[in-house]
């Protein structure tokens, strides 16, 4: 007799081998379900699936980022803080110094307010929270950094979880813990 985690472990690794295959036969970035995408830089355009997502917003955007530098990226969370949606960002602060083309600037004189991390040698997160307390909650996260070279000179990956309120909520927190160690940014 087979154990049943033996069994489920089975169908498991059958269903993401032919998830896989799926994925690979028609080169567009995966979708496990309606709830779980998965997608590569340079092949599909991380960034505008990223805008996409911030453009769903309907409360709050949530940004971690390590760096961020995409225009596309910026102008699409400025259009969200002027719907009216909470957008607040969190970076770290090496990079911002290190960075001339850093759109923290331009987010922050745009009322959106942005926190600079600096408890750590590397604040490497980069994560997106959309509407953590909604029932459509999103959340992005993978390699990508929010920067042009992410998009198109490197190899990177993200995932974009719809609709999963309980891990909206553990980002969010997680995000709320590292602001609270975080220092404002100053123009």
């Amino acid at each position: 007799m087979i154990p049943a985690t033996r069994i489920a472990a089975l169908a498991f690794a059958s269903l993401l081998s032919v998830w896989h295959l799926h994925a690979a036969a028609d080169d567009a970035p995966a979708v496990a379900g309606e709830s779980i995408q998965a997608a590569f830089a340079p092949w599909d355009n991380l960034e505008d699936l990223i805008v996409k997502a911030i453009n769903t917003a309907n409360n709050q955007v949530l940004v971690q980022a390590y760096l961020l530098t995409s225009k596309k990226i910026a102008a699409a969370l400025i259009d969200a803080r002027r719907r009216g949606i909470d957008v607040r960002i969190l970076a770290d602060a090496e990079q911002e110094a290190k960075a001339a083309s850093s759109r923290l600037p331009e987010l922050a004189a745009a009322g959106i307010p942005v926190w600079l991390e600096t408890k750590y040698q590397n604040a490497h997160n980069k994560i997106i929270v959309i509407d953590a307390d909604d029932k459509d909650a999103i959340v992005i996260t993978g390699s990508y950094n929010f920067t042009w070279s992410a998009q198109n000179r490197n190899a990177e990956n993200i995932l974009i979880i719809r609709k999963h309120p309980i891990l909206a909520a553990r980002y969010a927190a997680n995000w709320e813990r590292h602001r609270r160690d975080a220092s404002a940014y100053k123009k």
